[in-house]
């Protein structure tokens, strides 16, 4: 898997950029770590991206409050976006194969992470900072 970071300050490339992650599903969208994390610190948006079967797909995005955004988990990135698409606990745990006491570990942990204590929280705080594609 080959990582691309584009750091891009014109508004021009920012919105091809925003239109082509929105063709993405939520669950694609990944963090960038650490290391693009300082990048995007003075930058107005940091897109990672990843080549996949012969071409390019967007799979990320971070604006300038998505600096200090946490790590996520695969799977508390997973449970994030069935969240956003307004599934239940119960809903969660079928599509994901796990129990719904661990659905519930965690949502505990992602509003832990994004320092919510709401479900519609965690959807929002999680999109303003780049780690959810509505």
């Amino acid at each position: 898997m080959t990582r691309v970071a584009v750091v891009a300050e014109s508004e021009d490339v920012r919105a091809a950029l925003a239109a082509a992650l929105r063709a993405s599903p939520a669950f694609e969208v990944v963090d960038a770590g650490a290391a693009v994390a300082d990048i995007a610190a003075d930058a107005e948006l940091v897109v990672v991206a990843r080549e996949r079967r012969g071409g390019s797909r967007v799979n990320g995005v971070l604006d300038r409050d998505a600096a200090n955004a946490p790590v996520l988990t695969q799977r508390e990135r997973e449970v994030l976006a069935l969240l956003a698409d307004g599934f239940g606990n119960k809903q969660i745990a079928a599509r994901l194969g796990i129990a719904t006491n661990t659905v519930k570990t965690h949502l505990e942990l992602l509003f832990d992470k994004l320092d919510v204590s709401t479900r519609t929280e965690a959807v929002t705080a999680a999109a303003r900072m780049g780690l959810l594609l509505l």
